[in-house]
């Protein structure tokens, strides 16, 4: 095999909860992961020597700055491989957009290197390399449902959610993960949201349920300080969403329709207000990372499925 084309999908939270700030200062959380159809599209092919990245969003670092090149040099130094790595990046997920894009284009790396020199790696010692790069990367190895503990590489596997359709709505804010860690005082807050309750209405197959319960505990900081979030949220609530959350500490705002109808309805009606420019209507998703093709051939493989966690 020469080149290998990966599709590497997006995550929302179902539900986040930060349970304590740890003496280390990271963060313990508890919260329900969920792949959905948006994604990224990475192409390798065997070099010569070296790591080369190419991306196709001057926003992007091409270098040792991007968690694709550290997750290729780190695998490297493990399973050392014959030649080198050219990795192009076509980028499809919002920036800094809170759906872990950064995180689930590294996890696809495991997946695209191990299978472009057999490199024999299981999903178990993925999870293991992958948490050195990067917290939701353990979790963007394996996608799906998942409830996340620990700084979030603790994981336990759900049933896949009932079907849905979701606008996705990314306004034109950035959002500093760490300026809503620090400014969100745990110590100080007296509602949590409900996961348990989340994950019982998930292994219920009961999307009102689990709609009724979703929140992100984060959005007590960051709604205060972009209004745009909670505008987005009404809107798509006003527009027939089940519920409305953001996703990860933000900005992107998602919303659940029981119908694509809706759901473009939605869509139209975010694209009208001058909220959001980035918008997308997709699904959930049960899978991290599905294989394009291989040399050139036209193919639709899943390389990480639900059987495989």
């Amino acid at each position: 095999m020469e080149t290998l084309i990966l599709k590497a999908m997006a995550k929302v939270n179902l539900g986040l909860d930060v349970v304590r700030r740890m003496e280390n200062g990271y963060h313990q959380v508890k919260m329900i992961m969920q792949t959905i159809n948006l994604f990224d599209e990475l192409t390798f092919e065997r070099a010569q020597e070296g790591i080369t990245l190419r991306v196709d969003d001057e926003t992007l670092p091409a270098d040792e700055n991007n968690l694709i090149w550290k997750a290729a040099s780190l695998i490297s130094q493990v399973h050392p491989f014959p030649g080198g790595v050219t990795i192009s990046l076509k980028k499809r997920i919002p920036v800094a957009a809170g759906m872990a894009g950064g995180s689930t284009d590294a996890a696809a790396v495991f997946h695209g290197l191990n299978a472009l020199f057999a490199l024999g790696m299981d999903i178990e010692e993925m999870k293991r390399l992958g948490v050195q790069i990067g917290a939701d990367v353990p979790y963007c190895i394996v996608g799906g449902t998942m409830l996340s503990e620990g700084i979030g590489e603790v994981l336990t596997p759900l049933p896949q959610v009932p079907e849905a359709f979701l606008v996705i709505a990314k306004p034109e804010i950035a959002v500093s993960t760490k300026y809503v860690y620090e400014n969100l005082h745990v110590e100080t807050i007296t509602h949590h949201p409900d996961i348990d309750g989340v994950r019982l209405a998930v292994e219920n197959s009961d999307l009102g349920g689990m709609c009724r319960r979703m929140e992100n505990i984060l959005e007590t900081v960051t709604e205060k300080k972009y209004p745009v979030i909670s505008k987005i949220k009404h809107l798509l609530k006003e527009s027939g969403a089940m519920t409305a959350l953001m996703s990860g500490s933000g900005p992107t705002v998602f919303g659940v329709f029981e119908t694509k109808a809706a759901a473009d309805n939605a869509r139209e009606a975010v694209a009208a207000s001058g909220l959001a420019k980035q918008l997308f209507v997709t699904t959930f998703s049960d899978c991290a990372c599905v294989e394009v093709s291989r040399r050139g051939e036209g193919k639709d493989t899943v390389v990480s499925t639900r059987a495989q966690k």
